[in-house]
């Protein structure tokens, strides 16, 4: 793979002497709100025809630095340029508010609930008189990219998040800005949509010449942009292409299996400062480049323990910016659990589901799903937008009823033990749980209260959950004031002030820096191998599926795939083939002659293609001869990993070609 990150610096070095005219400059940009400063001392620029991003967890000055950029923030030092107008008044931003498009952070934001997809259309074409000729046209294109054809007439509060985020992307585009500033627009959206947006944006900028700035929470679209700024704590981390940034942290990735798993870990924690566990696996960064010498280093760090089934694979971009902030000092705070009284067998069930059902109205949003969770295991539950996993999880945890089906929980049967299901539980819901008028303290203690402990304990509880969550220092602030991932973390410590014998936790790292969710899975893993506490999440970052013990992926209110992500992955591969990627000088005009190929679901990834392949030898041959017949310059051909992104989107859109009718109502 190395070959292709060598053709990925050429191809932006062309880019940039290709569009070297500056779409956004920002010299020295400093935001402060009251004693806080938000964004100290930034320098940004954007090039006309690129997709420039902005990555980092909430607080690091991501949406301030957009919204000075679209003239809607003032700020407090430095200049901001856009479209040749220094923005520094609200005059010269309405200068360039016509040729610029905004779509701020949230779900639907921009949109009014209560017009159907077709209205809020039309009403933001004619804020931005678009010409009626043009709007049936533009109209019809975005709909058709978007797959909102047939839900034109529908309420926007009736859609779901992916769909509400993909109606908002037209809603910006609607008038063809030369600029587009799309604030998390994919932050909350299951991956299916996730690509759709990205392919819709690709498209767009290469057919329109369109520039775009976007930002994102997500480690893993990083690789998406032509060039990037990771921004920590309002200042920026690394800037340049992806392969210029990879570059700042050279190492290896060894995964491998190894027993006992805790003792393996405390060993390698020695040693290395990244060590995650993925199930049964370990995945460990190592300063190493080199395999054997990587191989060997782990090894002996492991000492009596041996490794098996290594792999050794070049670090993802995560990877990078998480050592980046290990080298500043940022580093998650160790933690001492008290012990839990576990459970008296790991192998008993801690949830079960059978043939559950909710419908509401004519609408079956949960469809006769079965499924099993043991005590010490993490158990994900996958799907889109509108699925019914949050449905799922509000009837086993008796907050909604269900229409038919059973399910018991810790040994409760959740039609009749309401109750004791809630005392022995521990509930991250996915909308905010917490009380804003409260301090993070007061909201411990409440929780502890509610829950029935006395005293020394709600202290012993207090004093691990400030430690566990990084709230030191936070203890008498407002949670309405708290950045949104401090706020999560805060939720995750009250749902666990009564150390509960199973853990619901429904999309619950959304926001939360990298350090902060490889911290958040190390509690749960500890929480699962050392406490025989049971964990059932939901999860949009795909990476985090792979931490599971087994998954289920829901489709349409139904469970259409189960098993581990090794089982669910080598399922895809033998029904799908292997994954390809390509590099070439032109992407968007190589993605259609890919497609026209045969190659139907080839996608763009950032400025490289991805498309599966039954015969990948001979499959590279029919791509190089299509692609070099029209002059389009093939800098690389590998096969990667499959990730389970690729498992899901591979999943979903196999059952969409069935043409399985899309659900009429939507699921929370």
């Amino acid at each position: 793979m190395k070959e292709i990150g060598a053709a990925d610096s050429s191809q932006h070095s062309a880019l940039s002497t290709q569009h070297f005219d500056a779409v956004v400059r920002v010299s020295q940009f400093v935001k402060r709100y009251k004693k806080q400063t938000g964004v100290d001392g930034v320098d940004l620029e954007v090039r006309r025809g690129e997709i420039y991003g902005l990555i980092g967890p909430d607080g690091s000055g991501k949406s301030s630095l957009m919204k000075a950029i679209a003239g809607v923030l003032t700020y407090d030092g430095g200049s901001v340029e856009v479209l040749g107008t220094v923005v520094d008044s609200e005059r010269a931003a309405e200068r360039v508010k016509q040729r610029i498009g905004f779509l701020p952070q949230g779900l639907g934001l921009n949109l009014y609930p209560d017009l159907s997809v077709e209205e809020n259309i039309d009403f933001f074409a004619q804020l931005r008189l678009v010409p009626d000729r043009d709007l049936i046209e533009r109209k019809t294109r975005l709909l058709a990219m978007t797959r909102l054809e047939k839900f034109r007439d529908r309420a926007m509060k009736n859609l779901s998040g992916g769909m509400k985020q993909k109606l908002g992307l037209i809603c910006t585009l609607i008038h063809e800005p030369e600029l587009a500033i799309l604030d998390e627009p994919t932050t909350g959206v299951d991956p299916v949509s996730r690509r759709d947006f990205w392919s819709i944006l690709a498209a767009l900028i290469q057919e329109k010449g369109m520039t775009a700035l976007v930002s994102t929470a997500y480690m893993d679209e990083a690789a998406r942009f032509h060039r990037l700024s990771f921004l920590s704590s309002g200042k920026v981390l690394a800037s340049g292409t992806p392969t210029e940034v990879q570059a700042l942290a050279s190492g290896s990735i060894v995964t491998f299996e190894a027993t006992p798993q805790l003792d393996a870990i405390a060993r390698l924690k020695t040693r290395y400062k990244q060590v995650e566990a993925l199930g049964p696996l370990l995945r460990v960064f190592t300063e190493e480049t080199v395999r054997a010498a990587a191989i060997q280093s782990l090894t002996s760090s492991l000492g009596a323990i041996k490794p098996v089934q290594l792999r050794v694979d070049e670090p993802e971009l995560e990877d990078v910016f998480v050592a980046l902030l290990l080298r500043q000092g940022e580093q998650p705070t160790a933690i001492e659990m008290p012990p839990a009284a576990p459970l008296t067998s790991n192998d008993a069930l801690a949830i079960e589901a059978k043939g559950l059902i909710r419908e509401f109205g004519d609408f079956r949003a949960v469809d006769r799903v079965s499924f099993q969770v043991k005590s010490g295991q993490i158990f994900g539950l996958l799907g889109a937008n509108g699925a019914g996993k949050t449905t799922v999880i509000k009837m086993l945890t008796g907050i909604m009823p269900q229409t038919g089906g059973e399910g018991w929980v810790a040994g409760a049967d959740m039609k009749t033990a309401g109750g004791v299901i809630k005392q022995r539980i521990g509930y991250m819901s996915q909308a905010f749980s917490l009380y804003l008028d409260l301090t993070v303290e007061e909201n411990i203690r409440l929780f502890a209260g509610i829950y029935g402990l006395d005293r020394p304990a709600t202290i012993t509880r207090l004093e691990w959950i400030l430690s566990m969550a990084g709230l030191k220092g936070y203890e008498s602030s407002l949670t309405s004031r708290l950045p949104m991932g401090v706020r999560q973390r805060l939720a995750l410590g009250c749902a666990l002030v009564h150390q509960p014998r199973v853990l619901f936790l429904d999309e619950p790292t959304s926001g939360v820096d990298p350090i902060g969710r490889r911290h958040f899975w190390d509690i749960l893993s500890r929480l699962a191998r050392e406490e025989g506490v049971a964990i059932l999440i939901t999860t949009h970052y795909m990476s985090e599926a792979e931490h599971c013990d087994n998954l289920a992926l829901m489709y349409a209110g139904r469970i259409v795939a189960e098993g581990s992500p090794a089982e669910m992955k080598q399922q895809v591969e033998k029904e799908a083939g292997q994954l390809i990627e390509v590099a070439t000088d032109q992407p968007g005009l190589a993605l259609g002659r890919v497609t026209a190929a045969g190659f139907v679901a080839a996608a763009l990834f950032g400025t490289k293609i991805h498309l599966f392949s039954t015969d990948p030898v001979q499959d590279e041959v029919r791509i190089r001869q299509s692609l070099i017949s029209v002059g389009i310059d093939v800098h690389a051909i590998a096969v990667r990993p499959l990730s389970l992104e690729d498992v899901f989107v591979q999943r979903v859109m196999a059952l969409e070609q069935q043409g399985r009718e899309t659900p009429k109502g939507v699921a929370a």
